[in-house]
């Protein structure tokens, strides 16, 4: 597990391998991931955005932006968590994501960035 805090936010991520399939000719290494974002600061947060840089060793670096998380703009209020689960596909079956979110402190209306650490796909068969 990877895990980082920023602004009072910790980030927590795991992967895991889900297989590979045929997709236009091309074969696809399908990664999971599940984020825990927990909220160790005194001010309820709101997470609005994300943005994701997707490295794939046979690719070039992937952007993705987006509003919330996997159709949610979750609220943490202090001590409280949210847990997510989404995934990635690659064409090699090594790679790696990093990235922020974009959140706003209901405390003073500031928007501010929280950072996702740099974890890590790799299919069991491709490591020594």
């Amino acid at each position: 597990m990877t895990t980082q805090v920023t602004k009072g936010i910790k980030i927590s991520v795991s992967t895991n391998f889900e297989g590979t399939f045929f997709k236009n000719y091309k074969m696809h290494y399908a990664f999971g991931y599940t984020v825990t974002i927990e909220n160790l600061s005194k001010d309820s947060v709101q997470l609005t955005s994300r943005h994701w840089e997707i490295y794939d060793s046979l690719n070039d670096l992937e952007i993705m932006d987006g509003e919330g998380v996997v159709g949610k703009k979750p609220v943490l209020n202090p001590g409280q968590s949210h847990t997510y689960n989404s995934g990635c596909l690659l064409t090699s079956p090594i790679g790696a994501m990093r990235g922020h979110y974009n959140m706003i402190s209901f405390t003073d209306g500031k928007k501010f960035r929280v950072y996702i650490p740099s974890f890590k796909f790799s299919a069991p068969f491709a490591l020594n």
